[in-house]
């Protein structure tokens, strides 16, 4: 009992580590992670089937309940020819039988019906959902760099489309090609118990329909994939056409933009195109294949009562078993191009769910209440695949609510210093100390608790101003919130708003000015009390009325906390502890705003550009 404890729990912590390395086990096994075949999907159906195969047998025993009429008929609609042919002793009484089996099978179609449709449906469902929970997971666990490279328009049509094909995929599975492969095997038997010499005929349909699905299946495999890369492609088109809008409008682009989004969705329309007539080709060579098939069927059956080996109604029995069979097998064929859809879905979907560049949240020591010192030890970084180094043997020892402003020019390596300390990225070498804690030993989730960003441009979302500054909190008392409002200068301008703070601030905030919008972010990491705090940016496209209110903002936010100000206008930075000045990912810099300026060196020549660029647009603005 003991050894059998140990090693759940052994399991157990091994499932916890994979989950901890941003890993979704069950998913990944599901989309085909781990196989030794990682690129064959076709797996997918068949661990789904193989984890719900309870659900499968009692849906399948629920539909030979509700299709048996299918079958039944035909032997009654035999049975009743030949008892009026033929007209034996009790005939009237074995027609009252069949009417009385006729009338139960019909009716009992309609609860067997809901019975298993409630069955498939909910199986659906649940396993679309989890799919959809899991690929949400998947995509927040990724890392930065993954999703930097990644367009956000192929996730959106990854998500919406894809998930929605693989739905289609295992519905199409359950509710047609399982019923059809029933259907065919029942059909069979009855004909093999009636007649062998006509199931030997019947045999015939299986190779001939094969052959058919061969000379299509590459022709349909070859346009799902086109069709499903030019939609991929027209939806990243028109999410960035959607987000440069604006810029768009200003610059007389939108005949431009306009053509170029036309030329996307006409090279969709022509791949769809090309798919659907190899869909009409292979559909309609079907049909013609199945009828002439039948009426052979039909003949031969007449042949054999004529020669008196089947009897008058077996001729339509046969007929209608043939016609069953054919039905299903056709069911099955016609359910490749849906198939080949789905296995397109799963192997696109399976580009997120089995990607490596996940973000390591591996941390076993649990996260100390963190106080704020931050020790960079020779950290450098460059992004995979690049030889270029984006920061270059970093060493900085910052003390507990010190404020540290970085400057720099464009590309110099501001932005990924501050990526490195929230934990979005992983030095390629040295390490990051939080009180003396490596931070790739935290867990990431818990560490960012302690953590606030003010982005350059305010991340803000549909809804009212003070669900913006509460976001993910679930609890917060109205003293902690009205301080964070008061800190933030949010007062300044929350009166002429209809409903104070519970005014909607409009998609992306589009309802606030630039510096509302940056109060609002401010609030929102006022109302946290972070430990490090990091401005990015923050007032640099601002007038200088919004930078003023912005600015008192900050003065309040930034007390006690540990900051790193990236600063574009340098004017704002002259309270800083210290400045680092970046080049090219190197600390050429640091020190405060007077002693760099006595330096006479890099910063003094970024502050003589800032303070040109300030009173260019001072005039510009005059």
């Amino acid at each position: 009992m003991s050894k059998q404890g140990t090693n759940g729990a052994e399991q157990l912590s091994h499932e916890q580590k994979r989950i901890r390395r941003g890993r979704i086990p069950e998913l990944e096994w599901l989309f085909g992670y781990g196989e030794t075949k990682p690129n064959k999907k076709d797996a997918f159906l068949q661990k789904l089937l193989r984890k719900d195969w309870l659900k499968l047998i009692w849906s399948t025993f629920v539909y030979l309940l509700q299709a048996s009429p299918t079958w039944i008929l035909p032997l009654i609609t035999s049975d009743v020819i030949d008892l009026v042919t033929v007209r034996p002793d009790g005939y009237q009484t074995r027609l009252i039988i069949d009417a009385v089996i006729l009338f139960v099978l019909v009716v009992q179609n309609v609860p067997t019906t809901m019975w298993r449709s409630s069955i498939i449906n909910n199986w659906i469902r649940s396993t679309t959902a989890r799919v959809k929970s899991g690929v949400v997971r998947k995509l927040q666990r990724l890392s930065i760099t993954y999703h930097k490279e990644i367009e956000e328009g192929r996730i959106q049509s990854k998500f919406l489309r894809d998930i929605d094909a693989v739905e289609g995929y295992y519905r199409y599975f359950l509710t047609g090609f399982v019923p059809a492969l029933v259907g065919a095997v029942v059909s069979i038997g009855i004909a093999l118990w009636r007649s062998p010499i006509v199931t030997l005929f019947f045999a015939i349909i299986v190779p001939v329909k094969l052959l058919l699905l061969s000379l299509f299946r590459r022709q349909i495999r070859q346009g799902t994939r086109e069709f499903r890369k030019e939609n991929e492609q027209l939806s990243s088109k028109i999410t960035t056409t959607l987000q440069m809008l604006t810029l768009t409008k200003a610059h007389g682009l939108v005949p431009v933009e306009t053509a170029e989004v036309d030329k996307r969705i006409w090279s969709a329309t022509e791949a769809g195109l090309r798919l659907d007539k190899t869909h009409a080709k292979f559909g309609a060579a079907s049909w013609v294949c199945g009828q002439l098939l039948s009426g052979v069927c039909l003949f031969f059956c007449i042949w054999l009562a004529l020669e008196g080996m089947i009897t008058t109604g077996e001729v339509v029995l046969f007929q209608s078993m043939f016609s069953s069979i054919a039905a299903s097998v056709q069911g099955v064929i016609n359910a490749f191009p849906q198939i080949a859809t789905g296995k397109e879905a799963v192997r696109s979907l399976s580009e997120i769910v089995c990607a490596e560049d996940i973000e390591h949240d591996s941390g076993k020591m649990p996260v100390p209440k963190i106080e704020g010192a931050i020790d960079f030890q020779n950290v450098s970084y460059r992004y995979p695949n690049e030889e270029k180094y984006v920061v270059k043997d970093f060493n900085l020892s910052v003390k507990i609510g010190e404020r540290i402003a970085v400057v720099g020019s464009s590309g110099s390596g501001k932005s990924t210093l501050m990526n490195l300390i929230i934990g979005l990225l992983s030095p390629t070498e040295g390490r990051i100390l939080i009180d003396g804690v490596p931070l790739d030993e935290m867990p990431m989730q818990k560490y960012r608790r302690y953590i606030s960003v003010v982005p350059q441009n305010s991340i803000l979302f549909s809804g009212s101003i003070r669900e913006n500054i509460t976001y993910g909190l679930s609890r917060y008392s109205e003293k902690a919130l009205l301080r964070a409002v008061e800190d933030a200068d949010l007062n300044e301008f929350l009166p002429s708003l209809p409903n104070g703070l519970d005014s909607p601030v409009g998609e992306h905030g589009d309802k606030l000015s630039g510096g509302q919008k940056q109060r609002v972010s401010i609030a929102r990491a006022l109302i946290r009390n972070p430990r490090i705090l990091i401005m990015d940016e923050a007032t640099s496209a601002l007038d200088n009325v919004a930078e003023y209110h912005v600015q008192k903002a900050i003065d309040r936010l930034v007390k006690e906390r540990t900051t790193f100000i990236v600063a574009h206008r340098l004017s704002t930075i002259r309270n800083a502890d210290r400045i680092v000045v970046m080049d090219e990912g190197k600390m050429v810099e640091c020190g405060t705003y007077e002693e760099l300026m006595r330096l006479n060196g890099k910063f003094t020549e970024l502050e003589k550009l800032s303070r040109i660029r300030e009173t260019e647009a001072q005039e510009n603005v005059g």
